[in-house]
């Protein structure tokens, strides 16, 4: 494996010519045209890895999302396990990253970038002297904002592009209209050469943006860019999760070569998952008296690159017993963020809403549902319902909240160039315990049931006042099942 560690080295050296050479291309270096976009996307999901792993996002995991009530309750309370989540899916998606990152590196005219599948891969067998890849570095914080600057200009060009392609369309069906009439007033002349200025001021802008953006640059200067970020996050991974997960490359405490970034390790240790006495060693492995049922992520004989094995481990890692087992996670996602504007909205709930509510539940939760209302609250008045509602739904928001963030963060039908931390799934409704979850989603829709029937009788003077609770609900019942 001698030879794969040069391959290492010799692209370090590369990429620090390629990060050093000036940016304008040259005629044998190709440069990105529309891939730019593929490229700007995957740089900022690698700015977005790097800031989840920063000193304060590292502290805020551990202290306030693994702490979180409902994630405590509905999802986990077992660190250790919580801890594998977080990790395995930021090793996923810095796979997934540098997947691509060396699909593109092919298209470099520097043959020392061609083989980053090589690098990688020694990154993950642990050949890599991860010491030296120092996170936080002054460097790594230039080519970060190198990064963040143009994936914002190949963000503004798509933009622009998508602005360029609608004021075409309108210029078409302008000559149409202009084909079929002869003769035009004056003032239709005016506004034609407006709107001729206007594709013309755009088309320019088009025009500016590619020659700034990704789109002008050279494949050896964003790969080389990308490349040295993959490696710089992969070592942080080890550092930050090294005591929790086996398979990862041990990180030497003397082998980082910053003395700022040692004495964070040794005086700091809620910027950092290690523990101090284990630091000044190595990452040991968990503790015999902490070991769940851990994710397993990472093996030696899965080939990244080869395209053979399972993806998304971490996603489909969820049993049967959990929202995201069952398929059930964004359409209660979905209910919980609805019963939340019905119950801070300053109108009274009525008909339509409580049946879209309805409509939205899977057939036992409406059982349950229906069997609830009638032993829940026949004289507790409204704002009885409402306050203990809300206590469910501090909780429980928060969770359906990131579960829909998650999924947007995710959707490949809208190309993103967002680089804030992403959501992890264990925050979600994704990993939450199916019973428990159903019901305290029939609690809150049960307590906005019985608002809604407290509210139209007191709307209505009293005139339901003579119905009984459980009569009044099948009432309703019967108008959502028509």
């Amino acid at each position: 494996m001698v030879w794969l560690s040069n391959v290492g080295t010799r692209l370090g050296d590369t990429l620090k010519r390629s990060l050093a050479s000036d940016s304008t291309p040259s005629a044998a270096a190709p440069t990105h045209g529309i891939l730019a976009f593929e490229t700007a996307k995957t740089m900022s999901r690698l700015v977005s890895l790097y800031k989840s792993l920063d000193n304060d996002e590292v502290s805020k995991l551990r202290k306030e999302v693994m702490k979180a009530e409902g994630v405590a309750y509905l999802n986990s309370e077992d660190e250790v396990l919580l801890l594998n989540l977080a990790c395995a899916e930021r090793l996923e998606d810095l796979d997934k990253a540098a997947a691509v990152v060396a699909r593109l590196s092919r298209k470099c005219s520097d043959v020392g970038l061609h083989r980053f599948d090589l690098v990688y891969t020694d990154l993950k067998l642990g050949i890599v002297d991860l010491g030296k890849l120092e996170y936080g570095s002054k460097e790594t914080k230039k080519n970060i904002e190198k990064m963040e600057k143009m994936v914002s200009l190949t963000s503004r060009l798509y933009t622009a592009l998508e602005a360029l392609s609608e004021l075409e369309v309108s210029e078409r069906k302008l000559k149409q209209w202009k084909q079929n009439r002869m003769k035009l007033q004056s003032h239709d002349s005016t506004n034609f050469g407006l709107f001729n200025d206007k594709i013309a001021y755009q088309r320019k802008q088009v025009r500016h943006l590619r020659e700034t953006s990704l789109w002008n640059q050279t494949f050896n200067r964003s790969v080389g860019l990308m490349a040295h970020i993959v490696r710089i996050i992969y070592a942080r991974i080890c550092i930050v999760f090294g005591p929790y997960i086996s398979s990862l490359p041990r990180v030497s405490l003397r082998n980082i070569r910053s003395s700022q970034q040692r004495k964070i390790l040794r005086d700091q240790p809620e910027f950092c998952l290690i523990e101090p006495e284990l630091v000044t060693s190595r990452s040991g492995p968990i503790p015999s008296t902490s070991q769940p049922n851990l994710v397993r992520f990472h093996s030696q004989k899965l080939n990244l690159f080869s395209g053979v094995g399972c993806k998304n481990k971490v996603f489909q890692a969820a049993g049967p017993s959990t929202l995201g087992g069952c398929g059930l996670a964004v359409r209660y996602a979905n209910v919980v963020v609805l019963a939340e504007r019905y119950l801070d909205s300053a109108v009274t709930i009525g008909d339509e809403a409580r049946q879209v509510l309805y409509q939205m539940l899977p057939e036992n939760m409406k059982l349950m549902v229906r069997s609830k209302v009638g032993k829940n609250g026949r004289a507790v008045p409204a704002e009885g319902w409402r306050e203990a509602v809300a206590e469910i739904m501090a909780w429980l928001c928060p969770l359906a909240k990131d579960t829909l963030k998650w999924q947007a963060e995710r959707n490949f039908e809208k190309m993103r160039f967002e680089s804030k931390p992403p959501v992890l799934l264990l925050q979600t409704l994704h990993f939450s315990d199916k019973d428990k979850a159903e019901a305290a989603i029939a609690e809150v829709l049960v307590g906005l049931s019985c608002i809604y029937l407290y509210e139209n009788r007191q709307s209505n003077g009293g005139e339901w006042a003579g119905v009984s609770f459980d009569g009044a609900w099948h009432a309703r019942n019967e108008i959502f099942s028509k």
